[in-house]
């Protein structure tokens, strides 16, 4: 059946390999032209992904919303691979889907489907079958072997797609948990009621899937990815949507070899972690670097340290709780620290002094010029983390009560487990930030700000967020402490504390 339909493909239908030097295709170095109102469908694993590999986005709504034994169910993928290789390729994936999902609250799947999974997609995506995506603005149909949940949102969000052909996920009757079963799925019965009337102009395969002849019997033109010469990620500049915040603890994208190397390394990373923690509270600064350094910490520090005074408030960019604590380290001397909201774990073990603040301006005002009265202190105008490469908007606060300001630019570098996490337990953030085998962490501490001069409150916290851009050389934005929550968290970020005070 297959080969006659192939026979008469290579008679009616165009056939091209999809790169970036087809002439006849492509015009102005990559770009697309004359697609305007043209339909297209592809497949998503192997062709707008540059893999069709589907277990690592499993492992992410394993670890980041069942928890690690869910996770460790999953690295049965060897197994199931020699199972799909012995049967059917299907039952990999229904397997797969089981573990992930059996029990898995639709609240927790639809979180990390918004706050882990983006991230993951944008950087596993091809530049030339995501241009010709873009440049096709009629219907655009995309077919996968994942289920609609893990994938819907990002195609429409992100890739504007119109149309998804995805397996459903049963739940419950409550609506509430998956079963973890997926529902008898015909792709073939789903192209044929998209395309009844009409076909797409375009459809994209993917070199593994190129004799497909379900999605070129909908098609007038069809297009293989060469695995070659297509190779090219989309870069940052061309989302469609840019990527500030993201959630999740897995800072690597978790391959079943890099799955498994990490759950090796963590009877290990604790003892780690927790030796880092006493490096840094019992041992004076210039012995602790010396110390860290052997357990693979790094640490580097650029600028010109300012000696101690009254009155000086270091506004730092934010990238985790330990940002005052290597500030500290950088100059050789505690400096108090105010906080918005950190566990009372992270309290008890912070080395230096830290200071709630109660989100209430003219309350917390007094607290940090008290605080000023007395010696330095150290603040984050940002008010919460951000991981990407930006920065967001610096609360005017600390312009208004602080005449001597020095700007410190931070940078952190992981690759194992994220030190920050917007709906999961704060008070894991430093001890999952030490258990990274090399984590590194960049303190710049810049010139004073000149006084203020006549400019207000908030031209001032721009200036100072500016210099730090320019020495990251990130990204100024406006975004808020109180958007990152609600998109990661569903919530403001806001809670009552046990005292009934707002963290």
């Amino acid at each position: 059946m297959v080969v006659p339909m192939l026979l008469r493909f290579a008679c009616s239908r165009v056939v091209r390999k999809l790169d970036s030097l087809s002439p006849t295709v492509a015009g102005g170095g990559g770009s697309w032209h004359g697609r305007d109102g043209q339909a297209l469908v592809c497949d998503f694993e192997g062709a707008l992904l540059s893999t069709t590999c589907t277990f690592p986005y499993f492992m992410l709504v394993a670890f980041e919303g069942g928890g690690l034994l869910r996770a460790l169910l999953l690295l049965l993928w060897p197994l199931l691979w020699l199972m799909s290789r012995v049967r059917r390729e299907s039952m990999m994936m229904r397997a797969m889907t089981f573990v992930t999902f059996c029990g898995l609250s639709a609240e927790a799947v639809d979180l990390v489907r918004r706050a882990v999974l983006p991230k993951f997609y944008l950087e596993n995506l091809r530049l030339q079958p995501c241009e010709l995506l873009a440049a096709c603005t009629g219907r655009r149909v995309v077919v996968t072997a994942m289920p609609r949940p893990m994938v819907e949102g990002f195609l429409r969000e992100y890739l504007g797609v119109s149309e998804v052909v995805a397996p459903e996920l049963q739940v419950e009757e409550d609506r509430r948990r998956f079963t973890g079963f997926l529902s008898v799925f015909s792709r073939q019965k789903a192209l044929e009621e998209l395309f009844r009337e009409s076909e797409a102009d375009v459809a994209v395969l993917s070199p593994s899937n190129c004799h497909d002849h379900l999605l070129a019997t909908y098609s007038k033109e069809i297009y293989v990815v060469n695995e070659e010469e297509a190779a090219t990620a989309l870069p940052r500049g061309k989302y469609t949507k840019p990527l500030v915040f993201h959630d999740g603890r897995l800072a690597f994208f978790p391959t079943p070899c890099a799955t498994l190397a990490f759950f090796l390394w963590l009877p290990i990373a604790v003892p780690l972690a927790i030796s880092r923690i006493l490096i840094g509270t019992v041992l004076p600064y210039d012995l602790s670097f010396l110390v860290a350094a052997f357990t693979g910490f790094r640490f580097r520090l650029g600028g010109q340290l300012p000696a101690a005074r009254k009155g000086v408030l270091f506004a730092c960019n934010h990238r985790t709780l330990l940002d005052p604590v290597m500030l500290s380290a950088a100059l050789r001397r505690p400096v108090p620290a105010v906080t918005y909201s950190v566990s009372r774990m992270s309290e008890m073990i912070a080395p230096v002094r830290t200071v709630r603040l109660a989100r209430d301006r003219i309350r917390d005002a007094a607290t940090i010029r008290r605080m000023l009265a007395k010696g330095e202190l150290a603040m984050c105008p940002e008010g919460t983390t951000c991981r990407e490469p930006y920065l967001l908007r610096f609360s005017s606060l600390f312009a208004e009560v602080a005449d001597d300001i020095v700007p410190v630019a931070v940078e952190t570098r992981v690759g194992t487990l994220h030190g920050t996490t917007a709906s999961g337990r704060k008070w894991l953030d430093p001890v999952s930030f030490l258990m990274d085998p090399a984590p590194v962490y960049k303190v710049h501490v810049l010139t004073p700000m000149l006084p203020a001069g006549g400019r207000s409150s908030a031209e001032v916290a721009n200036a100072v967020q500016r210099r730090i851009a320019e020495v990251l050389g990130f990204e100024c934005t406006g975004l808020t402490r109180r958007e990152k929550y609600l998109l990661l968290a569903g919530n403001e970020g806001v809670t009552a504390g046990r005292e009934g005070e707002k963290q």
